[in-house]
């Protein structure tokens, strides 16, 4: 009972697997239990898959190698080319700003040389412009003369420096940084740009002040020419000798740009030629007898044919009378030499003076003389006192001018030099 209700229970019992062996007479046998099956095809299994993972990766090595050499290459040169790219944009960069660095340096250059220039011009200028400036404004006659020299010689040169001294400021270009982060805004103003702005408009500053120079020059050149002009054109209409090479100079000639570095130099010479014609015709002016002996005087007689108040007849004045009271001042007109000093006969007590050139001046029927010969006087020193001496009515100045020994008529001398007392 027991037996058989195990049996219904757990059912039909499971006898091991034998493995009977015969050989000859001898037979054996082994027991195999289930879990040495279980373990050998477990080890079977495992060499198998081994062997067939050991085959596949012999099979495979060489083309998982290469995949993987040729993904590292692919990386390779990916990063390659981005560090060439990311190279050449640092090129070009660079070579941008050395570009503009050396087109600015170039620019400042040629601004200090030009600057260097203009006070090389105003060095030349000044002895020129102070030889202008002695003239004062009446050398010019539109009386300028003064303005212009002090333009010239202030507000012209003064600008220069500090204009070339901005641009040279403007050129601290900031260098190029490999490990700046941060870039200009592409819609803004450059450094370069805004730098050649900068040059632009000194460029300008200075070709005005350069152009200034030039037509002021040669203001005051034509201002001389001019001055000279009037001095020559008043002596020839009273007759009085000029020097040939004086006066009435030519002004003229083809255009001279501005930009030929010969223009200031002809300018320059222009005006000095100028001043110097006109230097040398002031002193030749200078030398003629053309100042009033009696200024403020009125003529009571002048030259030429006259009856003679003592005797009544014709006879020729050689001179011109100043109607003036007894001991008023008698002028030298002149710079000169006294050559005679006291009494001559009719002319009572008389002065005489050589201005050269063959040219004399005398003071006659004086009370009193001042001088005495060989003595040296300038225009407008007192030469003597007017009287009555020797041949005449009552107190008056007899003057007279001799050229070469001959007299001419004083009034043409006095009358000139009216003309040329502004520019004398």
């Amino acid at each position: 009972m027991k037996a058989a209700s195990q049996s219904a229970v757990f059912g039909r019992r499971k006898e091991p697997h034998t493995v009977i062996i015969a050989r000859g007479n001898e037979i054996r046998h082994f027991t195999v239990r289930p879990w040495v099956a279980a373990a050998a095809g477990s080890a079977l299994a495992a060499i198998a898959v081994g062997y067939l993972l050991a085959t596949s990766y012999l099979v495979l090595r060489d083309d998982l190698i290469g995949a993987a050499t040729a993904r590292q290459a692919r990386m390779q040169h990916s990063y390659e080319d981005r560090i060439s790219a990311l190279r050449a944009q640092v090129d070009r960069i660079t070579s941008r700003q050395l570009l503009d660095q050396q087109l600015m340096e170039t620019k400042v250059s040629e601004l200090l040389e030009r600057q260097s220039q203009l006070s090389q011009r105003h060095g030349r200028l000044g002895p020129i412009l102070d030889k202008a400036g002695a003239d004062a404004a009446a050398s010019a006659p539109s009386g300028k003369t003064a303005d212009e020299r002090a333009e010239l010689t202030g507000n012209t040169f003064g600008e220069t420096a500090p204009l070339a001294y901005a641009a040279a400021d403007a050129t601290a270009v900031r260098p190029f940084s490999f490990w700046s982060t941060r870039s200009a805004a592409p819609d803004s103003e450059s450094r370069a740009d805004r730098a050649d702005k900068l040059f632009v408009t000194i460029n300008k500053s200075l070709r005005t002040i350069e152009t200034d120079q030039v037509e002021r020059i040669g203001t005051l050149a034509e201002n001389a020419y001019q001055t000279a002009g009037a001095i020559t054109e008043a002596l020839e209409d009273a007759g009085l000798p000029v020097a040939a090479d004086f006066g009435k100079s030519g002004v003229g000639g083809p255009l001279v740009t501005l930009d030929n570095p010969m223009a200031f130099d002809s300018k320059v010479k222009e005006l000095d030629e100028a001043l110097d014609t006109l230097d040398r015709l002031k002193k030749e002016a200078r030398k003629l007898p053309l100042a009033n002996p009696a200024a403020g005087r009125s003529i009571s007689s002048t030259f030429g044919v006259r009856t003679d108040p003592l005797i009544g007849t014709p006879a020729l004045h050689s001179g011109m009378d100043f109607r003036a009271p007894y001991g008023s001042p008698a002028r030298a007109t002149a710079a000169g030499v006294v050559t005679k000093a006291g009494w001559n006969g009719g002319y009572g007590r008389m002065v005489e003076i050589d201005h050269g050139g063959g040219f004399t001046t005398r003071y006659a029927h004086l009370s009193k003389v001042l001088v005495a010969p060989d003595q040296k006087v300038v225009a407008g020193d007192e030469v003597g006192e007017v009287g009555s001496s020797g041949r005449s009515t009552g107190p008056h100045l007899h003057y007279e001018v001799r050229r070469d020994g001959d007299a001419v008529d004083p009034l043409r001398f006095i009358k000139a030099g009216k003309k040329l007392g502004q520019y004398l």
